[in-house]
Formats: structure tokens, C-alpha cells, sequence
């Protein structure tokens, strides 16, 4: 491979992990390239203007308890804003539609939330490193609905915390790992409300996309758009990245952003680990479905939990206007619902109010799109010990980063900032060293 070097670093992928290594190594007057397969920045953080609105398509929310992206809204200057407060809630205990009131669901649902994850500070006081407890890895080893099931819980109360947990998930509970309960929650020191408000309350006022581009808008280096990469190979020497348009460029480190689904999918001589390459045909448990859904108003803002089997498990209200509201939902199984399909919106939120009139609806396909194959990272039963360190490991020249590869807040706009700070240290030092 020749040492005529383009660059010093090449980064796979503008999200928020790549833009943010490439902003740092820049910064450190390293010669950067950025390249991004689709036509903007962001890559699973997707903000568009819909209904006259901003829209997150993609990932929807932070909090001041993440501090790596917290840092970054204060950074830049960005405004925080919150959703419409509920001021009616439904769920369904045993079998029977309930309508009351926020606090009263969160009362309904805290016996079994202290008993399912109210140790997760114990069982990892140190979320912010990668775990290797005993007890820890003995809990990864379970699915979400096993630990929920090992709880004497009636069954109202296991209806209604299984419904949070598919909402937090975007997956079927028998396919989740009970790891996944403990990191969010141990990432706020055991407390579930403040984790709950952290990963379901703050946006950007002005759409979460300034966030990417801010950070993007600071990085000494090319950023190239609709730079499909289709091959990487790697020696003593450096990396060599060919793109689509039949051009190759050469660095001597590159850092790869890819979604943990599509890892094992990528053309790379020599090959990924076979632990890497596992990892990511196993795929995340994350198979659900966002969707917006903007109604006739005017309505009352509401937040609604069916139950884990039904179409959508959570729907709740995030913009209210004089003549309509929008909402937004999620389901366990995006193969459950067309989201395409009015009608069958219409009869998904049947479940909870027959008086709602839907207007128009959006959604991303993440798990068809070919750049993720994936929602947000949820790692299935053992994934997490079997492979955690292993992914984080770099490889020659080649090295990963990205949310799905975290350790505090995996999955998150905060956990993809904290990866791509960690690896452009890591590789600003080894390239310091050579």
C-alpha cells in the first residue's frame, strides 16, 4: 500500500460520533477527510421540517445528565425545549382501558421499576467504564421479560412496566437484555424517574439536527457528502478507502461509525475479529418502529401506554396547536403496522380513543435503511459481555466508534459523542507516537 497519504485520519460516517472525532482531530492539526454516504449529516440523528414542525425522524432527546452532549447544547448555544405536559394519561390494567393522570401511572409503575432496576447503581456504580461485576454479568445473561417475570408484580403492574420498557426498547421484551434496563438506569445513579425524563423529555427547540451541524461546521477538514465507501483495507502502513465513484483515498488511520448492524456487511481486507463480525450478525435487539402522527385538534395533550403485543406501545403528544396536534408513537415490531398506511394508524390508536382523526404521518424506516439496519442500540441477552471491550478495540490501523459502542449512555446523541471523543484521543496519541 503506498504511504501517499490524502489524509492523516479518513472518517466513515457524519453522525454525531464522526463529526465530533473529526472536530478534535483537526483541532490537534490532523489532516482529516469525512465521508458520508447520504446526502446529509447526523446519519441516525434525522431532523426534517414536517407539519410544520421539526420533526426528529430519528433520535429525539437529551438531558443535562448526559454530559457529554449537555456540553456540547451549552458549547454552541443551543436552546433546549421540553414536549407538551400531559394532562391525561391511559393505560390498561388487566385488560381494561385506564384514564387518569401521569404521577398516577409513575405510581402505578414504581414498585415494579425499584424492584427491576432500583440496584443497577450497585450492580454498576462505574457506567462510564465498561462492566466486568460478576453479579452484572450474571444479570446480562437474562431478557427483560425474564427479569420482569421473576418479580411479584399483579398483573396490572406487569402490564403497564412491560408497556414502559417496549417503549424504551423498540423491541420484543423476550428478545432484550435485562443489561439494557441497568446501564440506562445506572447511568442515573439508580434513580428510574430521572432516567425515565432523561430519555424522553428534551429536544432541540430548533431541531435536534443543529447540533451535527454546529459540531460539523467546526472541523478544519473536508466533509464530503453522498460518498458512499465500498471497500477498506488496512495494513502496517495504513488504510486505503475506496468509494463509489471509483476513486481511493489513503490515510494512515481511518475511523469507522458504522451501526453495529451492518458491521459484518462491509467489505474490509483484512477482515473484522470474529468476535466484531458476531456481534454484529447477532444484530441489537432494537427492531421497533417511530412514527409521527399529526391529529385534528384541538385535543388535550395526553400520554398513552398500551401494552407490549399491540400495534404501538406508547403514544403520547409533542406539539399542540389551536387545530391540530402532533404526536409520537413507537411499537416493539416494526412489521406490526404499515406506516405508510392512515387506516391503519387510525386503528392502532383505536386501542386507547376513538375520537382521534388523523391527518398525515411520517416515519423512517431505519430498520430498511441501509446505512443502519437498526433503531437505537439495545443489546440482546450476553451481547453486551461478549463484546463491549472487543468492539471498542481498534484493529491496525482501523478503528470503531460510534453510540451503539458507548459505555454511559449507549444508543443516545451523548453516547455517540463520548465515543468519538475517546477515539480521536486514542488515535491523535498513536499518530503522535509515530
Amino acid at each position: 500500500m503506498s504511504t501517499n497519504y490524502d489524509a492523516d485520519v479518513i472518517v466513515i460516517g457524519a453522525g454525531l460520533a464522526g463529526v465530533t472525532a473529526a472536530r478534535e482531530l483537526s483541532a490537534r492539526g490532523k489532516k482529516v477527510i469525512v465521508l458520508e454516504a447520504r446526502d446529509r449529516l447526523g446519519g441516525r440523528l434525522y431532523t426534517e421540517q414536517r407539519f410544520g414542525k421539526y420533526l426528529e425522524l430519528g433520535g429525539n432527546w437529551m438531558h443535562w445528565t448526559q454530559p457529554h452532549v449537555w456540553s456540547e447544547v451549552t458549547r454552541y448555544g443551543l436552546e433546549a425545549d421540553r414536549l407538551a405536559r400531559a394532562e391525561e394519561t391511559y393505560w390498561f390494567a388487566n385488560g381494561e382501558l385506564q384514564k387518569g393522570d401521569l404521577p398516577g401511572f409513575m405510581d402505578l409503575i414504581d414498585p415494579g421499576m425499584e424492584a427491576l432496576v432500583g440496584a443497577s447503581g450497585k450492580l454498576l456504580p462505574r457506567p462510564d467504564l465498561i462492566a466486568s461485576d460478576e453479579d452484572f454479568a450474571a444479570a446480562d445473561q437474562l431478557t427483560l421479560q425474564q427479569a420482569l417475570d421473576a418479580l411479584d408484580l399483579s398483573d396490572d403492574e406487569r402490564q403497564a412496566n412491560e408497556a414502559a420498557w417496549v417503549g424504551h426498547c423498540n423491541g420484543p421484551l423476550d428478545q432484550v437484555g435485562f443489561s439494557a434496563a441497568i446501564r440506562w438506569t445506572a447511568a442515573t445513579s439508580g434513580a428510574w424517574k430521572v432516567m425515565h425524563e432523561a430519555s424522553s423529555v428534551y429536544r432541540l427547540k430548533d431541531g435536534n439536527d443543529q447540533l451535527v451541524k454546529s459540531i460539523a461546521a467546526d472541523i478544519k477538514g473536508e466533509v464530503r457528502l453522498n460518498a458512499p465507501v465500498t471497500a477498506i483495507e488496512h495494513d502496517d502502513q495504513g488504510v486505503s478507502v475506496a468509494l463509489e465513484n471509483g476513486s481511493t483515498l489513503r490515510a494512515r488511520k481511518v475511523i469507522l461509525t458504522a451501526p453495529l448492524n451492518i458491521l459484518h456487511e462491509l467489505d474490509i481486507t483484512p477482515p473484522l475479529s470474529e468476535a466484531k463480525r458476531q456481534a454484529s450478525q447477532a444484530g441489537t435487539a432494537s427492531q421497533g418502529v417511530k412514527l409521527w402522527i399529526r391529529v385534528k385538534g384541538p385535543i388535550k395533550p395526553f400520554f398513552a401506554y398500551s401494552t407490549k403485543d399491540h400495534p404501538l406501545s406508547v403514544v403520547r403528544t409533542e406539539f399542540v396547536g389551536e387545530d391540530d396536534a402532533v404526536l409520537v408513537s413507537f411499537g416493539a415490531d416494526a412489521s406490526r403496522i404499515d406506516v405508510t398506511s392512515v387506516e391503519e394508524v387510525s386503528k392502532a390508536l383505536q386501542v386507547w380513543r376513538d375520537d382521534l382523526e388523523v391527518l398525515e404521518i411520517a416515519a423512517h424506516d431505519w430498520n430498511a435503511d441501509p446505512h443502519a439496519k437498526e433503531t437505537w442500540l439495545i443489546h440482546r441477552p450476553g451481547a453486551y459481555s461478549q463484546s463491549q471491550a472487543e468492539l471498542q478495540r481498534p484493529e491496525g490501523h482501523l478503528h470503531l466508534a460510534g453510540a451503539d459502542i458507548a459505555n454511559l449512555w449507549a444508543g443516545f446523541f451523548d453516547g455517540a459523542i463520548e465515543s468519538g471523543l475517546r477515539v480521536s484521543r486514542e488515535v491523535a496519541q498513536a499518530l503522535d507516537e509515530n
